[in-house]
């Protein structure tokens, strides 16, 4: 009895390390922009720039990381799916990013010290998911009917 369950072990091991990889290895640009997303949300200090200057930098910088972050998940999953799982492209690509953006604020409020979490923040991860998602729509429409059409 112990030998199967171990057998079992391993297999359910071995299933997640080959999922591990088949996310790898379609998204590999999603992943590190996840990536950055929370290092450069998380880490203690963040360096003074000439941009510093610039009105809201930090809610434009909010704007791009979300928004090019969502883009490129729209990017390769329509590189790599023949057919559009509508519902999942969204929860994943849409909620998720917005989920995602409303978990770090309430990291940096509550569990750093260092750095702090703030509704404008928030709106500006928002608005570019939202962003982000047309451009995904605009490159579905452009590209992937047309591709998927001549086939």
């Amino acid at each position: 009895m112990q030998r199967l369950s171990m057998e079992q072990h391993e297999r359910k091991t071995t299933r997640k390390m080959q999922s591990a990889n088949h996310y790898i290895r379609k998204y590999p640009f999603s992943l590190l922009c996840l990536a950055l997303i929370w290092i450069l949300s998380l880490i203690p200090f963040f360096p003074e720039t000439p941009l510093d200057d610039v009105v809201l930098i930090d809610k434009w910088t909010h704007l791009l990381m979300y928004g090019g972050t969502t883009t490129v998940i729209w990017l390769e999953y329509l590189r790599c799916h023949n057919h559009v799982n509508w519902s999942r492209l969204l929860w994943v690509a849409v909620a998720g990013m917005i989920l995602l953006g409303g978990a770090i604020e309430l990291i940096q409020k509550y569990c750093t010290t260092t750095r702090s979490g703030e509704w404008l923040d928030f709106a500006a991860d928002t608005m570019g998911v939202l962003l982000g998602a047309g451009i995904g729509l605009l490159f579905y429409a452009c590209w992937y009917k047309k591709k998927h059409q001549a086939d």
